[in-house]
């Protein structure tokens, strides 16, 4: 199959509003998403994280620029539209990039708390490893 633009979907949870849980939690979901769909960070588009209103310690983004060849991926930090009762302290991510896999078959990774957002979506913690 031909390299084609693909849609990954990502988010997690923190249990408190802190740059040291942020970073746990976007390092999880963001290896979780290397190693699901074998990315290359050189072939990835744009990233744009999104956060609850009750998480302003850390920008995601800088936590991922942070890792190996992400440097030069575009980021985005945007704060999530608030709905009455919706999930606390989350992190979503909007990931474009190249892969040679059908749409179908790209993993996304909703971990923690976010589970519940698309439990069909979840991963396990033991298939991360």
């Amino acid at each position: 199959m031909d390299w084609q633009i693909r849609a990954i979907r990502g988010a997690t949870t923190v249990a408190e509003n802190s740059a040291e849980a942020i970073a746990e939690a976007v390092t999880e979901m963001l290896d979780a998403l290397e190693s699901q769909n074998q990315l290359d960070p050189t072939q990835i588009i744009s990233a744009t994280f999104s956060v609850t209103r009750d998480l302003d310690a850390v920008f995601p983004a800088a936590i991922a620029r942070r890792r190996r060849r992400w440097d030069c991926v575009p980021l985005l930090d945007v704060q999530q539209m608030h709905v009455e009762g919706s999930l606390p302290c989350c992190i979503r991510l909007m990931l474009h990039t190249y892969l040679p896999v059908r749409q179908s078959e790209v993993k996304h990774a909703y971990l923690r708390g976010a589970c519940n957002l698309r439990p069909d979506l979840c991963l396990a913690s033991d298939s991360l490893t």
